[in-house]
This record gives C-alpha cells, structure tokens and sequence, in this order.
C-alpha cells in the first residue's frame, strides 16, 4: 500500500498532541487536513506548527467542525481529496470531568469515533491510526506490555471509552475482513496506547495549554514555574517507591508525535489488512519528586510544593513495556526527563498565558 498523495485526516490535530504530530507529519512530507471543534484548544497552533515545519501553508487545510455532527463532518471528506489515512485524536479528555459527567464522555467520544468510522468506509479511506490511552490497562502492574488484559479496574469514564472505542475498532475490523474477502480491499488499523505525553516542542512556539486549572501534573507544575500558580500538591508521599511519591512513564511529546509518523509507515510498508497495537512510552519510571526537581533545574529556581493525602485510584507504579513499538515500528522514546523540562519552559516562559495572549 504506497500513500501516492498523502493527504492525512487529523480530527483534533488543533490539540496539545495533535498539533505536534502535525509538525512531524509535515516535516515527513505528508500533507494534513485538520478537524477541531476548537472547544479545548486554540487554532493559532496550526500556524505556529506551519512555522516550525517551515513548509508553505497551502498543505494544510482546517475545518473548524465537530465530527459528532455527520453532515458536517461528511462535507469536509467532499471537499477534500481522497483522504489516505486518518489519525483519530478528537475526543473528550478530563478524567475528573469524566466522573462529573459520564454520559457526556460517552456520547460524544464513542458516537464521533463511529461516525468518523462509517464515513472512512464509504470514502474508501482504509488506514486508521487510533489515539489510545494506557488507561485501557487499568491497575495492570508494571511494566505493562500489549498483551495484558485491557477493561479490568478501570477508574473513570474516559478510561473506559477508551477501551470501549478498542472493542468498537477491533469488532469493525473484522466485519470488514470478512466483507472484503476475496477483494484487493484491505482495512488497516494501528491502535497507539499512551502513557503520560509532556513537554513541548523544543522552539517554543507550541505545547500543552489546558483550559482552566490543569488536570495533569506538569503542565501544573509549568504554571507554578512561571508564577501562575502558587503552589503544587503532590497526592501521597508514603508510596513503596524511592521516594514516597507516585511513578509514571512520562514521555515527550516529540517523541510521541515521531511515533504516530513511524505508525503510518509502518502501514505503508507493510501493506497487509492487519490491526496491530502498540504502546508509546519511555519504559522509564519517573517520580513526582523526579519532574518537579527536573523542572526547577529547567526554570533556574525551587518550586514550591506540599504533600497531601493520596487520591483515590492512584498507582504506586505504572510505566510501559515499549519493546514492541521498537521491535516493529522501528521507534523508541530518546529525550529524557531533562529534555522534557527544559523543553516545557522554554514554552510556558515564553508563552506565560498559553496561545490566548499576545506574544
């Protein structure tokens, strides 16, 4: 399956994770068509990634739609030349929210996922790439590999949707293979579970700008460097790990960007109708204790923080197996925790407020 003009369908390529895999698709040679509803993210990002790529602006194209609404979303796939692949970021992402408002979560991340399905169907696109979660896992222990069972103790919503779009994914896979036997017509799917994506790309220009008080401890920790917030509140420090505090798989978002190019490939190459999964981590635990010492090493001076009582659901451990992506997809994480804090402030300082404020 060769990608002759590789036009790429991005849903929520205006987000923190989108907006960087943009930048390496276009430095790849790919072109984007972009789908963001804007509701969670800002499109002043898609010219900064234009920037970064340093290509010219006609090769990518945004529609400002949300693809849980199918006639707008089909207007997009009919103004635009035929999609080769799609990779599917769009979706609802607050894991306390998603307690909040649980049917919420579920109609719109499950409904759009099978709506941007269907209309990847009847549009002949046949190479999907799905954004997953780790949280598919559930309380697995560490280090997690692909094989383990996904859906069991899953804390929250979101996690569950998750799982559920994988199940949804996995059970269309297959009606479609035994549609398409005996045809050329080949469905090829990459389901990519991430652990904890940070940072931001090295220039400056983009990275992580969460709506009100992030849920996520470093762009947290980013807002207490830069003055915006007082402090930080570190959830338990009686852990059985070296330092008390909770360990996680924190992976740079370059890198994880880097992963979705190398899956795309990896269907180019392989050309078979096959689902395949895999994790995008570092395979590196690091400490609460670990980023926040990073990060003032990053900014120049000591962050302020506290310990309160740990939060209900939280692991002690939890961090990939990544050996598959690089047995298969030719891929591994390579900047470290003090690339991603360096990388981090070079973005929050030079962007104190997010895209929202003159620069």
């Amino acid at each position: 399956m060769e990608f002759i003009n590789k036009n790429i369908l991005v849903t929520g390529g205006t987000g923190y994770i989108g907006v960087h895999t943009i930048v390496s698709l276009l430095q790849s040679g790919y072109d984007v068509t972009v789908v963001d509803n804007l509701i969670n993210s800002s499109e002043y990002s898609l010219g900064r990634a234009i920037t970064i790529a340093g290509v010219d602006s006609n090769r990518v194209r945004f529609f400002k739609v949300d693809i849980t609404d199918r006639i707008a979303l089909e207007k997009v796939f009919q103004a635009s030349p035929r999609f080769t692949a799609c990779i599917h970021f769009a979706g609802l992402k607050a894991v306390g929210e998603s307690v909040r408002k649980p049917l919420l979560y579920y109609s719109n991340n499950i409904d759009s996922t099978i709506i941007l399905l269907e209309l990847l169907d009847t549009y002949k696109c046949t190479s999907f790439v799905f954004s997953s979660s780790a949280t598919v896992y559930g309380s697995a222990p560490a280090p997690i590999a692909e094989d383990v069972q996904t859906g069991l103790s899953i804390t929250n919503p979101y996690g569950r949707t998750k799982y559920m779009i994988e199940e949804i994914i996995k059970d269309f896979k297959i009606a479609k293979d035994m549609e398409n036997k005996g045809t050329d017509e080949k469905l090829s799917i990459t389901i990519l579970r991430y652990f904890n994506p940070v940072g931001a790309h090295p220039s400056g220009l983009i990275g992580e700008d969460p709506n009100g008080i992030p849920n996520n401890l470093m762009p947290y920790v980013a807002q207490v460097a830069v003055g915006r917030r007082e402090k930080l509140t570190i959830f338990g420090n009686d852990y059985p790990t070296k330092d008390g505090t909770g360990v996680r798989d924190f992976i740079h978002v370059v890198d994880l960007a880097e992963g979705h190019v190398a899956a795309l490939r990896y269907l180019e190459d392989r050309g078979d109708n096959k689902l395949s999964i895999f994790n995008l981590g570092s395979g590196i635990g690091y400490s609460v204790l670990d980023m926040v010492n990073a990060m003032s090493r990053a900014c120049g001076h000591q962050l302020a923080y506290e310990f309160g009582p740990r939060r209900e659901g939280d692991l002690a451990e939890y961090y990939a197996d990544p050996r598959l992506a690089e047995q298969e997809l030719g891929w591994k994480a390579t900047r470290s925790m003090d690339d991603i804090c360096k990388d981090l402030w070079a973005w929050q300082s030079a962007n104190p407020n997010g895209y929202t404020a003159p620069q």
